[in-house]
């Protein structure tokens, strides 16, 4: 079985990771975003990058699969820059993980 990783955000933002053979979704809103990865999810994929600026508006579906096994969501920042979210979410997680923050 293969492992499967996916990109999720605005074109621009996601070009880029089709050059490098992941699957792109691009979409233009949260709305679309969370449809996306909904499938994605049901679909058994692996990993998913989604930018921060479509995660801002999707903390609800975001949070259901924070501590399932698949999709591993990871947040990046698109073409207008970071917005601090993901690195936020990492230091929740290393802070779950460790009971700490470091």
């Amino acid at each position: 079985m293969s492992e499967r990783i996916a990109v999720i955000g605005d074109w621009n933002s996601i070009l880029g990771f089709r050059a490098l053979g992941l699957e792109t979704y691009p979409a233009s809103t949260s709305e679309e975003a969370k449809e996306i990865l909904r499938d994605l999810a049901k679909e058994n994929c692996s990993v998913v990058y989604l930018t921060e600026q479509l995660a801002k508006d999707m903390s609800d579906t975001i949070g259901r699969y924070k501590d399932a096994l698949r999709p591993a969501i990871i947040l990046i920042p698109g073409r207008e820059g970071s917005l601090g979210i993901g690195r936020e979410n990492i230091q929740q997680a290393i802070k779950r993980a460790i009971g700490t923050d470091i």
